[in-house]
Order: structure tokens, then C-alpha cells, then sequence
């Protein structure tokens, strides 16, 4: 039987291949949630869509159609779904989170070599998500990093601001007294990336082939200034990583 601890130690070639990118100045880590910390290819988000699209047709008696139009819309003009249904139309958060986060999580399993790359991190560690904070916590403990953080930021800690406004950001960087300079952040969609990088904050985007991921960007690469690290395994590149 191979040696898993062994294996999940060492980079692949792919990044062996140039020097290691550096990450010895790092003392916080901060990952997105959904599509981030699990695949995106196992569709839970596309639950959570799922669900937001049936509540807001139910709600404001819309077609699916109308409904899914909808979501869209608020989500890019407002950051997420929900704090665009809180400004038209008053919609109370609480009712909309419980129903959205309402998802089967079987589909999730434990990915030793990520928990284990996580684990190798020194300082503190956060999650930062525009979703709830109960849902966070059922996702970390499907996938067995429900002690991996030291907290989670969610909707309601940045008082339903949600990334990628700039005030959301501010937030949690004066609440938990973070040196923007010794942070990174790790984020799905690559929007979301660019009030991190204008703080300071060293940027890690993960492609994962989902439509809303790369949306704010164009093929010219001067529009990734913001990004510092492109990547498609989260855990291969934090093994990869000095510290």
C-alpha cells in the first residue's frame, strides 16, 4: 500500500518545475467556502443555486425562468443573491438562508491531502464566505476541517455587505486584527479577489471551470493584476508553497 503521508508531502512535478512560490510572510490564511474548500465539479453549489432560484419565484411569484433571471441580476449588482432581495424587495435574510442552505451535503467527503495541507499552515486560519455560517460549519465537518479554522466569517459578521464590497473586507481586517501584507486569500471567483490584492493581501484564484468564477475577467492579462497565483489544486499548491 503506498504511503499517503508521503505522497501528499511532496509537490507534483508540474509545480516543481519553477521555484516554489513563497509564502514564508504569510500569519493568516483566508478561503472561500463553496467551490473553494470542495470541488466544484460536485455540483453542491448548483443545490444552493437550485434552491435560491425556487425561493425567489415562491416569494415574488415569479416563473423559474423569470426567477433564475433574477438571481443573476441581484448577484452581480449587489454581490450576492440575498443582500439584493434585502434592498428591493426587504426580503428578512434569516427565512432565505435556512431555505437555500438546506442542502444534501452526501456528495462531500474528506480530501486527506488537502486537510492535510491545511494543517502544515502556521498562524490562523479563516474562513470568509457570503453564505451562512451553519452551512460553513456542515460543509467543514463533512470534509473533515472542523477544526482546521480558528472562525468563520460569514453574511452576517460583515453585516450583510458582501464580498466583493470593499467594506466587507474592511470589516473582518479591523475585527480580527489582520496585517493585510501577511495575508493570503484563496477565492473561486476571481472578482471577489480584487479588494484582498488592493489591501495588500496576497491573491490565490482557483479556476474550476464554473461560469460566475472568471466573469470580471478578460482574455488580456493585464485585467490579473489581481491575482498573484492562478492555480487548479488547492491542495497540491499548498504542499507545493514555502513557509
Amino acid at each position: 500500500m503506498p504511503n499517503l503521508s508521503a505522497q501528499m508531502s511532496l509537490p507534483s512535478d508540474r509545480i516543481l518545475m519553477q521555484e516554489a512560490p513563497d509564502f514564508r510572510h504569510i500569519d493568516t490564511w483566508i478561503f472561500d467556502l463553496d467551490n473553494t474548500l470542495y470541488p466544484a465539479d460536485c455540483e453542491l453549489f448548483a443545490q444552493i443555486e437550485e434552491r435560491m432560484t425556487r425561493y425567489i419565484a415562491d416569494r415574488l411569484h415569479l416563473s423559474t425562468a423569470e426567477a433564475t433571471r433574477l438571481r443573476h441580476t441581484y448577484y452581480r449588482t449587489y454581490g450576492s443573491t440575498l443582500c439584493g432581495l434585502i434592498a428591493i424587495h426587504g426580503v428578512d435574510p434569516e427565512p432565505f438562508l435556512a431555505h437555500v442552505h438546506d442542502v444534501d451535503l452526501s456528495i462531500l467527503r474528506p480530501n486527506d491531502a488537502l486537510n492535510h495541507a491545511v494543517g502544515r499552515l502556521r498562524g490562523r486560519r479563516f474562513v470568509f464566505t457570503n453564505g451562512c455560517r451553519h452551512h460553513a460549519w456542515r460543509v467543514l465537518n463533512r470534509l473533515g476541517l472542523e477544526r482546521s479554522f480558528d472562525d468563520i466569517w460569514d453574511i452576517r459578521t460583515v453585516n450583510f455587505v458582501p464580498k466583493p464590497q470593499v467594506r466587507a473586507y474592511e470589516q473582518v481586517v479591523a475585527a480580527a486584527a489582520i496585517a493585510p501584507k501577511g495575508a493570503a486569500m484563496f477565492e473561486d471567483i476571481a472578482c471577489n479577489l480584487l479588494p484582498a490584492h488592493a489591501l495588500g493581501m496576497t491573491t490565490v484564484w482557483i479556476r474550476n471551470g464554473v461560469p460566475t468564477s472568471d466573469t470580471d475577467l478578460q482574455p488580456n492579462a493585464i485585467t490579473r493584476h489581481h491575482i498573484n497565483h492562478e492555480i487548479d489544486d488547492l491542495a497540491e499548491f499548498l504542499h507545493a508553497i514555502r513557509l
